[in-house]
C-alpha cells in the first residue's frame, strides 16, 4: 500500500535512483561501473531484483559491450547471492521490452531476477488481485545488502 499510495513521478527511476545518495531508502543494493542492482518495490515475489545499466536505453540491442558484460555478470551474482541468502527453488529472469510486453519503464531496460519457490502461487492473485509476501521489503533488503556490500566485479 505504501507504494500504491505514494506520489508517482514521470522521472525514470533507473536514471534517478543510482544518482541519489540514499541507497538504503531506495533499496539500491549495488552500484557498479556501468550498471546497478535495485530491489523491485512493487515485486512479483519476495526478493525480486532488477539489474539496469545507467544508460537510458530502451532495448538490449542498444547496450554497449561494457554494459552488457556488467549487467550479465551482476545478474549471475544476484542469482548466487539469492541462492545463499534466501534459498529459492528456482528463478524467472528476463526483460520486458516495450509497453506491450509489460514494461513499466519501457524507455530504460532492466533485467528482472525473480526468485521462485515450489507452490509460491496461491489463490490471492486470482480472487483478490493481490500478492502476499512473507517478508517486508525492508527485512529482505537488510538480509541481502551485506552480500552485495562485499561484491567486487
Amino acid at each position: 500500500m505504501e507504494y500504491i499510495k505514494s506520489d508517482k513521478t514521470d522521472e525514470c527511476i533507473f536514471c534517478t535512483l543510482p544518482s541519489s545518495s540514499n541507497d538504503d531508502k531506495n533499496y539500491v543494493l549495488y552500484k557498479g561501473a556501468h550498471s546497478f542492482v535495485v530491489m523491485n518495490i512493487f515485486p512479483y515475489n519476495c526478493a525480486h531484483l532488477m539489474v539496469s545499466p545507467y544508460s537510458h536505453i530502451g532495448c538490449i540491442t542498444k547496450i554497449n559491450e561494457s554494459e552488457k558484460n556488467e549487467v550479465t555478470q551482476l545478474t549471475h551474482e544476484c542469482i548466487n547471492i539469492l541462492k545463499i541468502a534466501i534459498e529459492p527453488d528456482g528463478f524467472n529472469i528476463g526483460y520486458n521490452i516495450g509497453k506491450a510486453a509489460g514494461a513499466g519503464y519501457d524507455e530504460h531496460i532492466h533485467c528482472h531476477i525473480v526468485p521462485r519457490w515450489s507452490g509460491d502461487t496461491n489463490f490471492m492473485p486470482v480472487l483478490g488481485e493481490v500478492r502476499v509476501h512473507p517478508e517486508h521489503l525492508r527485512a529482505t533488503y537488510e538480509k541481502l545488502h551485506p552480500h552485495f556490500k562485499n561484491l567486487t566485479l
